[in-house]
């Protein structure tokens, strides 16, 4: 036998001896296609499931307290994570297993006071609110004025002031009672 033929011969060997490895290895793969869609399906739902378990919730507004602002079946957006939130901000509160939307008009340290004359006043200001409808009057028999909220205490006022379930109703809330902080609506009526 020749050196050529002894190479040709020790090539088409080499050569099967890696068709045999490949295909070898292609049967051993743990992972075919099918397997490797669905544990990337698996891992996608369980990524957005966690966000939206702890990090962001879909919540739809239970009534009509903040028209003209969100109406009664809008769905809201909310951020779990913010503990600290502040004046102005839209938050979702669970206060004696139902779920109310307000806005917080007063934190920690801040004294609230709601006068015969229907005006809201913190730390002794008339506050000048531009995006509520109605008066802001007291309710009677719930929260006796003055108040001040203590360390992670929150007052947190519709703004359909007349007759809408807040602060006013159920007294202060806190950083637990806080489900989250709307950051986007979505309309629902009218589609």
């Amino acid at each position: 036998m020749t050196t050529t033929n002894a190479k040709s011969i020790a090539l088409k060997n080499n050569l099967n001896t890696n068709n045999v490895v490949r295909t070898e290895r292609k049967r051993k793969s743990p992972m075919n296609p099918v397997h490797i869609f669905f544990f990337n399906a698996i891992v996608i739902v369980t990524v957005v499931w966690l966000l939206f378990e702890f990090v962001f919730a879909f919540v739809s507004a239970p009534n009509n307290d903040m028209s003209p602002n969100i109406k009664s079946g809008d769905l809201l957006m909310c951020y779990h994570l913010n503990e600290k939130v502040k004046a102005q901000d839209i938050v979702v509160v669970s206060k004696n297993s139902t779920q109310y939307v307000g806005r917080v008009v007063a934190s920690a340290g801040d004294t609230v006071d709601i006068t015969d004359n229907e005006t809201l006043v913190i730390n002794g200001n008339t506050v000048i609110e531009n995006n509520v409808s109605g008066s802001t009057f007291r309710y009677e028999g719930f929260v006796n004025y003055p108040i001040t909220l203590g360390q992670g205490e929150y007052f947190v006022l519709s703004d359909s002031r007349e007759g809408g379930e807040d602060s006013r109703y159920y007294g202060a809330v806190t950083n637990k009672e806080i489900k989250g902080k709307v950051i986007t609506v979505l309309r629902r009526n009218n589609f």
